[in-house]
């Protein structure tokens, strides 16, 4: 069952990462670079700071702890923890890789830290902003993002949806502790 499925993962990874070319080459490139998301992320922190003031600082700092969970634990848990090859590294179809510039990744991808950390982000404040033209935004961004790691060739689809659930998971429970803290510690739910 679990060679079968597996089998699935690289044939649907082949398949998407041969539809390339060299403007989406340049695009994927940019959309998979976390610096080239930096003015969106200001734009979120100036409307998280408008929106809650002081409160700001406890709702951003709820977020770093989240995109940090989000990072360590698609990492350490499970990239060291199931070491499964990245398509670039994998001696079976590494030489049927589309890649752009040379990038190869890191010798493991499952799952991917790009899911896991847009997908968490997605969630919390999806659930803090409570706009639904907002949701819907924020979630396709993350979709892009995470294709966008299929298109450069350093992961297969099951490493995309794997990070996907961990950081909607995360997003939850940090959500969760984050409307506790601002119940307990500041009188009131801050989000709305």
């Amino acid at each position: 069952m679990l060679e079968t499925l597996l089998d699935l993962d690289t044939r649907l990874f082949l398949f998407l990462n041969s539809l390339h070319a060299p403007t989406w080459d340049t695009i994927m490139w940019y959309i998979s670079e976390k610096e080239f998301w930096y003015p969106f992320y200001g734009i979120l922190i100036a409307v998280m700071v408008w929106r809650y003031k002081w409160n700001a600082i406890a709702t951003l700092l709820f977020i770093a702890l989240l995109i940090t969970l989000s990072d360590q634990i698609s990492v350490k848990v499970f990239k060291e923890g199931f070491e499964r090859f990245r398509p670039t590294h994998n001696p079976e179809i590494g030489h049927l890789v589309h890649t752009v510039r040379g990038y190869h990744g890191g010798d493991f991808g499952f799952v991917s830290s790009h899911a896991a950390n847009t997908f968490a982000m997605a969630y919390f404040t999806t659930r803090l902003f409570r706009n639904r033209y907002y949701g819907w935004f924020i979630f396709i961004w993350a979709a892009v993002v995470s294709y966008s790691r299929i298109y450069l060739g350093v992961h297969y689809p099951l490493d995309i949806l794997g990070g996907a659930l961990l950081g909607i998971g995360l997003g939850f429970l940090v959500f969760k502790l984050y409307m506790w803290f601002g119940e307990k510690y500041l009188r009131r739910t801050y989000y709305g």
